[in-house]
């Protein structure tokens, strides 16, 4: 009879609890230096989509730093042409604040028929509401919030352009660098992961860049035709917001159709058009042409898209979710190319990814099989 004790292995288990703390560590620094980091990495992504740009401009015999700063004024002519737009509808909307005053008047004392609520005639629709749910210290703080938001937003600015153009200038030498700095195997290994980092973000924010161009005219034009005020702004809001899968789309077509309401009250007619609008946006673009242009290529399961919208939200708020996608695919990359994250990969991607991975194995199995009968 073998009393021998049973040896466990305690290796595997103490590395995965070090691994699960060290994440739990970055995603820490990561909020609490999102002031600094974030700013470099929306130019990463930036300098990564703008490079071919650059040296198409190159092969113009335009000189690379003229074509950067090209690059740099046409992203910040983009930014300014949108913030004159918001900050002009902004002040519109205020001017108009009265009319629409009255109707939130009138759909308030229509939901009072449903639920007790109180109206005093004497005061305005503003003071009623105030009254009745007091938050009046809650509109004060976030108008703070929003005034010091717009602040940050600034210095982020200029710091992002600033990282960019440094970035633009350091990309042409950056596969040089790498071969001097880790030569023999390491260096392939390196630009390969570096190579499919670049290839697939490119993709992504290229065809999820047009894509949404795409959706923010359909609806504007469409809702410029139903006659719903700013149409223009919603088409700037949709095209933003489209970067943030599934969640975006489903925020704007109810902050739209609430507007409909808003301006068109009592009558369905026009706020049922735009519902149709916006839901039949997304879906048709969202749904049928999306997947059609940008197919299978990133991989990822939906749970994971929507687990990363959850975690990264969390650390760079909404910002976080515009680059949530971007990011899980960089560290899906870096899982394939490194042998015992290749699991943490599998479970990354989508059904489909693995299938073909699985393929890929046997494939690989089945040749070595063939050479050792050899």
């Amino acid at each position: 009879m073998n009393n021998k004790p049973k040896v466990i292995n305690h290796g595997r288990g103490l590395f995965l609890l070090v691994a699960f703390i060290a994440c739990v560590l970055v995603g820490a620094v990561l909020k609490l230096t999102a002031s600094i980091i974030l700013p470099f990495v929306i130019a990463l992504f930036l300098a990564s989509v703008m490079n071919p740009m650059v040296v198409f401009l190159g092969k113009k015999k335009i000189n690379r730093i003229l074509s950067i700063l090209l690059v740099v004024v046409i992203i910040i002519i983009g930014l300014y042409v949108i913030g004159i737009v918001l900050f002009a509808s902004g002040k519109t909307i205020l001017s108009l604040y009265p009319k629409y005053e009255r109707r939130l008047t009138d759909i308030y004392l229509w939901v009072s028929g449903f639920i007790d609520l109180s109206y005093n005639e004497e005061r305005t629709f503003v003071e009623n509401l105030l009254s009745q749910f007091d938050i009046r210290s809650k509109i004060m703080s976030l108008t703070f919030s929003l005034s010091n938001s717009f602040i940050e937003f600034l210095k982020s600015a200029v710091m992002m352009v600033l990282f960019l153009v440094f970035l633009l200038i350091e990309s042409m030498y950056f596969l040089e660098k790498i071969e001097i700095a880790f030569e023999g195997k390491w260096s392939g290994q390196i630009k390969k992961i570096s190579a499919d980092v670049i290839q697939q973000v490119n993709r992504y924010l290229s065809a999820k860049f047009f894509i949404s161009l795409a959706t923010g005219l359909v609806v504007a034009g469409g809702l410029h035709v139903v006659g719903l005020e700013f149409a223009v702004v919603w088409g700037i809001i949709q095209f933003i917001l489209n970067f943030i899968p599934n969640i975006g789309s489903i925020l704007v077509s109810a902050g739209a159709t609430l507007f409909a309401m808003l301006q068109f009250w009592p009558e369905p007619g026009h706020i049922i058009a735009v519902s149709i609008i916006m839901i039949g946006a997304n879906i048709m673009i969202g749904n049928v042409l999306e997947p059609k242009i940008m197919g299978d290529n990133l991989g990822l399961a939906p749970i994971m898209i929507l687990i990363a919208l959850m975690l990264w939200g969390w650390i760079w708020g909404f910002a976080g979710m515009i680059l949530a996608v971007p990011m899980t695919v960089i560290i899906k990359i870096l899982c394939e190319n490194i042998p015992f994250l290749e699991p943490l990969s599998i479970l990354l991607g989508s059904r489909k990814a693995a299938l073909s991975k699985k393929q890929e194995q046997e494939q690989e199995n089945q040749l070595q099989h063939n050479e050792t009968v050899e």
